[in-house]
């Protein structure tokens, strides 16, 4: 017998059939369409698109000219994306476990964490295009109902800005109350009732000093409406703090150490 028969073959150090976790970007690019897939995310953004031209319209139709610049536009413009979005948010979470996508998403996937980070990541980018899609109708509104007003476009650069983190917050809690929950009925509840459950406590006169630090309703309520200073910054991080890092930081817990039923 030869010694090339009785020589047993040598393990390769790279085998060709290892399994490659799917890249970041693209597992943000699979949460976007996740968004779109279900007929309730599909109809909630095109729902929030028609609200918007709808609300845009008739405001650039109602009241005298002072009423049609572009600031005064962009805050009612800003509003159906503001309230529905928050909603997209908690279904690109909850949709895991409620229609049972779970056990294939963490298969592929073992690190759960970094499903989580690509539905965030998911969520920037569908508000940075629905915020495009208002600034592009609130403009075009202007541009129809009060060409050449003086002041009309005043200011409209740090608002931009100020928007942009408006919608993001919202979304992001919308994330992290779905994250906390993991059901869509009650973090829908949640993100709506319990921000006015809680601006009815802090009414209190006692803690009428206290309260623009640690609510919501106040903090971030104006940042659609005028430019902010640096102590509505300072109250705005902090309100955000309690009512977005902390149900996201419990949601991170919850989406990685949460069994998955079959």
């Amino acid at each position: 017998m030869s010694a090339a028969a009785l020589t047993a073959p040598r393990p390769s150090n790279h085998p060709t059939s290892a399994f490659t976790p799917p890249g970041l970007g693209r597992l943000t690019r699979v949460e976007l369409r996740k968004m779109v897939d279900t007929r309730a995310g599909f109809w909630l953004l095109i729902a929030a698109v028609a609200l918007t031209f709808v609300v845009v319209a008739v405001r650039a139709v109602v009241g005298d000219a002072q009423d049609h610049t572009f600031l005064a536009v962009l805050n009612y413009g800003l509003q159906p994306v503001a309230i529905l979005l928050p909603i997209a948010g908690v279904l690109l979470v909850t949709s895991e476990w409620s229609q049972r996508t779970a056990l294939i998403t963490f298969a592929l996937t073992p690190m759960r964490s970094r499903i989580l980070v690509a539905k965030l990541l998911a969520s920037v980018a569908l508000v940075s295009a629905m915020l495009v899609m208002v600034l592009v109708a609130v403009a075009a509104a202007v541009l129809i109902a009060a060409p050449g007003v003086e002041g009309t476009w005043e200011g409209g650069a740090p608002m931009i800005g100020q928007s942009a983190v408006y919608l993001i917050t919202g979304m992001i809690t919308g994330v992290a109350f779905g994250a906390a929950l993991l059901a869509s009925a009650p973090a829908i509840v949640a993100i709506f009732a319990l921000p006015m459950a809680w601006a009815g406590v802090v009414s209190l006169p006692v803690l009428e000093d206290v309260a623009p630090w640690i609510d919501t309703v106040r903090s971030i309520g104006a940042m659609s409406e005028e430019v902010y200073s640096a102590t509505q910054w300072a109250q705005a991080g902090t309100s955000l703090a309690l009512w977005m890092v902390v149900p996201l930081l419990i949601g991170t817990y919850r989406v990685t150490r949460r069994e998955i039923s079959v």
